[in-house]
């Protein structure tokens, strides 16, 4: 009855809109009080939920993916990509998923890397005759690719969620194939559809502008190396590798690119405290849901479930998969990791799944439900910054879920694309 409870509460309140942090703590609510538990219950969840050590990371990459973006660091990686995919038929769209894949390897952010890319690729693609839903469609799925390439901040909540400790190293470096997979397989969605619509070539600038565009890009990229090689060398652990990047990112913008000054940084602070304030409201009220969830043994009698379905991993994997999708499409990213994390990693543990490579599935799986309505907040996004109809972007944007889905397969079920590289660094 108290499940019930939970869970129609919450279904009740999402659909009459509303935001979803307070949406899981009403539920909470309701729920406590069927329970006659004292609500200060949920107050000391809530705290202990946002006061794990590795959440500091997530305000520090997040302050550090803006101040990119205000330093023109995003501008420099579609340089790179645009001397070297903008020749193809239909360039500018594959210019920008190469930029959102070299965007994604500083950011972390799919918000981020929909946004940058956007502002910056959208009114090219426009004034070369592309579609705009073509142009929507590509900035936002390719976004997509952020969540995998490290750093991720989502990554730093399903480690903080697992309850075991699953290493943030380890999941930033399984998440880097898997990464460049995604954003080969929509490179060539891009690329067919815009064969299909005939979309006008690129021009090669030659190998020296090519070269200079690297030149002029390597400080920025050069934040992901220190980020990862100071995590993989033991001079610093993740967390400390973001406070690392914010600092090497106003170096780099103010003395190297001189093109982040006060107003910008003060700019990028503030856009940071809010999305930092709003991602710790939903990781808190996520946190006394899941325990609520706890409570009533919903994940126990969530394995007994899938487990009296099918002992196959092929199985299991294939109907977590379809749960999850269906949950991305209703629900934001950072809460369902929160609470689906304890109840579905040890039913995948059980059948010899490895935590790692079931963290990179949750990412790519739950990014596609940022791209899928009603809630879509990447497409949404891509969708205001194109001035286009969300509606007419989802007339067109089947072929690149599928590239999405074709990825999520593969990395579903050859747990070596994602465990490969841990394996072979350590």
């Amino acid at each position: 009855m108290e499940l019930a409870i939970l869970m129609v509460s919450l279904a009740a309140l999402l659909a009459i809109g509303v935001p979803v942090a307070f949406a899981l703590l009403g539920a909470s609510i309701a729920c406590f009080v069927a329970l006659d538990i004292p609500l200060v219950v949920i107050f000391q969840r809530m705290a202990a939920g946002v006061s794990t050590f590795s959440l500091m990371a997530i305000p520090f990459f997040v302050f550090a993916g803006d101040l990119m973006y205000r330093a023109g660091i995003a501008d420099r990686l579609v340089q790179i990509a645009e001397a070297a995919f903008g020749r193809s038929r239909g360039g500018l769209g594959l210019v920008t998923v190469g930029a959102s894949t070299l965007f994604g390897a500083v950011s972390g952010s799919a918000i981020a890397s929909a946004s940058a890319m956007g502002a910056t690729l959208m009114p090219a693609m426009k004034a070369k005759g592309y579609g705009d839903d073509y142009a929507v469609n590509v900035v936002a799925t390719s976004a997509i690719v952020g969540l995998l390439i490290p750093p991720s901040h989502n990554m730093i909540i399903f480690s903080a969620a697992s309850g075991i400790g699953v290493p943030i190293g380890d999941l930033f470096l399984a998440g880097v194939v898997p990464g460049i997979l995604t954003a080969l397989l929509l490179a060539i969605a891009t690329w067919l559809v815009a064969v299909k619509r005939k979309y006008p070539r690129g021009v090669f600038p030659g190998w020296r502008p090519f070269l200079r565009a690297i030149l002029y890009a390597i400080p920025g990229l050069f934040a992901a190396f220190i980020i990862m090689g100071g995590i993989l060398s033991g001079i610093f652990t993740a967390t400390e590798s973001s406070a690392i990047a914010v600092i090497y990112t106003i170096v780099i913008g103010a003395f190297a690119y001189r093109s982040l000054g006060w107003l910008k940084f003060r700019e990028a602070a503030a856009q940071s405290v809010r999305i930092t304030a709003m991602v710790l409201m939903i990781i808190g009220a996520a946190t006394a849901f899941g325990h609520a969830l706890a409570i009533l043994e919903a994940p126990t009698q969530l394995a007994s479930l899938i487990t009296s379905i099918t002992s196959d991993p092929i199985m299991v994997l294939l109907i977590i998969n379809v749960v999850l999708l269906l949950l991305g499409t209703f629900m934001d990213m950072a809460p369902l990791i929160i609470i689906t994390t304890p109840i579905l990693l040890p039913v995948v543990m059980a059948t010899g799944v490895d935590p790692v490579h079931f963290g990179i599935i949750m990412m790519l799986n739950l990014g596609v439900g940022l791209v899928t309505p009603p809630v879509g907040s990447v497409l949404f996004v891509a969708s205001a910054i194109g001035k286009t109809r969300m509606e007419s972007a989802l007339r067109s944007i089947w072929p690149f879920y599928g590239a999405l889905i074709v990825a999520l397969m593969l990395i579903t079920y050859f747990p070596q694309i994602s465990l490969a590289l841990p394996a072979w660094l350590k």
